[in-house]
């Protein structure tokens, strides 16, 4: 059997690509250990505000790119949940799958969990058991032990660890890495582009690329698995 694996920073509650990306694959590293992004996609995504897209943000204690993804804490106490959860109740409440996803987005933002990784983790694990997304998913911090690598090689060395020969790559990652250089080492690489997805919000012009919250409110479970198969490989 060719296992297909794929590589992601954790980010809190992403959009759509993310979860086609985890849907295509057998295995699924959340890349946890890798140093933190300021103004990424992180610790925020954006959603419908207003007719336009706005953003949202799980605030973070002394927030650095020094520092690794997974030693960098939330300040999500009980005020911030609920300025987190009001945010999300004004944008979508007239929404027509609001009662479903808006106890998905409570359940995922546990007390428990205390670091931006963990949080971001609990997002995509929520998503993934609402959507019966049933692929393997492995914090990176916890298994490889090959921080000392670099870039494509430490990639690389992941799939060797988990005996993939397929690793599929978010399409921005054509910038970063060539198919050349991972055959050399065994491994087929592939990038996965997103198709266009369109649906109705409130019937208002149409604002693509949300995070997977958008789809949620707005489309039926099985539309939203649908969507889950709109990309091609590259």
């Amino acid at each position: 059997m060719i296992v297909k694996l794929a590589i992601m920073q954790p980010y809190f509650f992403p959009y759509i690509g993310y979860f086609q990306l985890i849907n295509a694959v057998d295995k699924f590293v959340l890349y946890d250990d890798v140093n933190y992004i300021k103004k990424g996609w992180i610790n925020r995504n954006r959603i419908l505000a207003d007719g336009a897209a706005g953003f949202f943000v799980l605030p973070c204690k002394k927030a650095s790119q020094n520092k690794l993804i997974n030693e960098i804490e939330t300040l999500l106490d009980q005020k911030e949940k609920e300025k987190l959860l009001k945010r999300f109740y004004h944008a979508y409440h007239h929404a027509p799958q609001f009662e479903a996803v808006f106890n998905l987005i409570e359940q995922a933002l546990t007390r428990e969990a205390r670091t931006i990784a963990q949080l971001a983790a609990e997002s995509i694990l929520a998503v993934c058991k609402f959507l019966d997304i049933e692929t393997e998913i492995i914090p990176s911090s916890s298994v490889f032990q090959n921080r000392g690598l670099k870039k494509a090689d430490r990639l690389i060395d992941i799939c060797w660890q988990l005996n993939a020969h397929d690793y599929i790559n978010a399409a921005g990652g054509t910038a970063i890495y060539t198919k050349d250089y991972f055959l050399e080492s065994g491994i087929h690489l592939y990038f996965l582009e997103s198709r266009p997805i369109a649906y109705r919000q409130f019937g208002q012009p149409f604002v693509p690329w949300l995070s997977i919250i958008d789809v949620l409110m707005f489309n039926k479970k099985e539309q939203c698995k649908s969507f889950l198969n709109e990309y091609d490989l590259q």
